[in-house]
């Protein structure tokens, strides 16, 4: 199948991108690996049914056989580079057979990897400063020496585009003076960049920021769902809980670096002097990436964009995040999910989520057809994306969706 007939010019998946994910469909419900190009999935399992494996007794099939790409990932980068490179080539001269290819309408998708762990930064300082007088505080001296990050519920991690319930809580009434148990009231996302762990880092084992690039498979857009009332309960003494661990959304087709590579830049922020030395990458022209991103909110079938900010503004990149999370011997493995953190820019409409945006619900969004939002409704829709374009070379992440559902009544 000749590649320029299924490669619609507003497609994310194009030959300079090839994604990975795991799918399923009705004929064959069992999960095996894929990559995705134009409106098109390629069943990996199938394509190497019949051919060998890179190196003697390994064998591509039976990796992309798997429910989960957690083989493949645990490759060397230089064999995944190597079938990166076969799959443009065979693509770009028509080599897949016909068979291999399912309309991405017909497929279901899973979660790319069994997820072992799920860790989420707290490193954009516009969100911090956004944030922190709306909780009648400061950006705390810490956040500019390390990256800030809590232990989150990799149980609640799910695909899109599943629905997300809104959860019960224990929250503040400040009208009758006491905590009180019942749905949120301020629902919230966050607009965040995911990225998963390639070669594991065993146990009391650390690596430096330059090394990290070794470790990390590839990205994913997260939304890091959020009740804001529960949040401001459970802050202290030790951080968020249920706030925050009830659900996080992730698109389904996992980024490679190796797409990634063409569209590295140097980060906004430089703060050499606060860096210690295993946070420290010193090639900072290569030390992040230029990833457009944006939230649109659907509401009685209305779309409205809520925000656009882009990778490249986070205070730490992801590059320091994995090398600090790394730092105390914790081990890693393959598999596991990191969140950036709600990635925010410098200006109006570049916030990363509604707690910013509407100033804690005080000052609500008010969009041209009518719309007007605080926090989130039952029925809302988020819908994250993010693209990279420098101009001769285009990929996009797909979509992360997510609806909310009513609290359960029991």
């Amino acid at each position: 199948m000749p590649c320029e007939t299924i490669i619609p010019p507003d497609s994310p998946f194009t030959l300079d991108n090839i994604p990975f994910g795991v799918i399923s469909t009705a004929l064959d419900p069992k999960r095996r690996c894929a990559t995705a190009l134009g409106h098109h999935a390629i069943d990996l399992s199938l394509l190497w049914k019949d051919r060998d494996g890179l190196e003697p007794n390994q064998s591509l099939y039976d990796i992309f056989s798997q429910p989960s790409l957690n083989a493949f990932a645990a490759l060397s980068s230089t064999a995944r580079s190597k079938v990166r490179e076969i799959l443009i080539h065979d693509l770009s001269t028509g080599c897949v057979p016909e068979k291999c290819f399912i309309p991405l309408n017909q497929v279901h998708m899973h979660l790319p990897m069994k997820i072992w762990g799920y860790s989420d930064f707290f490193c954009s300082l516009e969100h911090a400063q956004n944030c922190a007088p709306l909780t009648g505080g400061r950006v705390a001296r810490n956040f500019f020496y390390a990256p800030s990050v809590y232990n989150g519920r990799a149980s609640s991690v799910m695909p899109s585009p599943n629905p997300v319930r809104r959860p019960k809580g224990i929250k503040y009434d400040h009208d009758v003076g006491q905590p009180v148990f019942g749905p949120t009231t301020k629902m919230d996302f966050e607009l965040e960049i995911g990225y998963f762990v390639s070669k594991p880092i065993p146990l009391g084992q650390t690596i430096d920021a330059i090394d990290a690039p070794e470790h990390i498979f590839g990205f994913v857009l997260l939304n890091d769902w959020s009740s804001r009332d529960f949040q401001e309960f459970e802050m202290t003494p030790l951080g968020p809980f249920h706030s925050k661990g009830f659900g996080t959304s992730i698109s389904p087709w996992v980024i490679t670096l190796d797409a990634l590579k063409p569209f590295a830049c140097e980060p906004e922020h430089v703060h050499f002097a606060t860096e210690f030395d295993h946070q420290r990458y010193v090639e900072r022209a290569t030390a992040t990436f230029d990833i457009r991103l944006n939230a649109s909110l659907i509401r009685n079938g209305q779309k409205n964009n809520i925000t656009e900010s882009n990778l490249r503004s986070l205070y730490w990149t992801p590059y320091q995040q994995i090398a600090h999370h790394a730092s105390a011997g914790c081990g890693l493995e393959t598999g596991d999910l990191m969140g950036t953190g709600t990635i925010s820019g410098q200006h109006e409409g570049e916030l990363g989520c509604l707690f910013e945006a509407t100033k804690d619900g005080s000052r609500p969004l008010e969009f041209p057809n009518g719309t007007t939002v605080r926090y989130l409704e039952d029925a809302d829709e988020i819908v994250l994306e993010a693209w990279c374009d420098n101009g001769t070379k285009r990929i996009g992440f797909g979509e992360c969706r997510g609806k909310i559902l009513p609290s359960l009544q029991n």
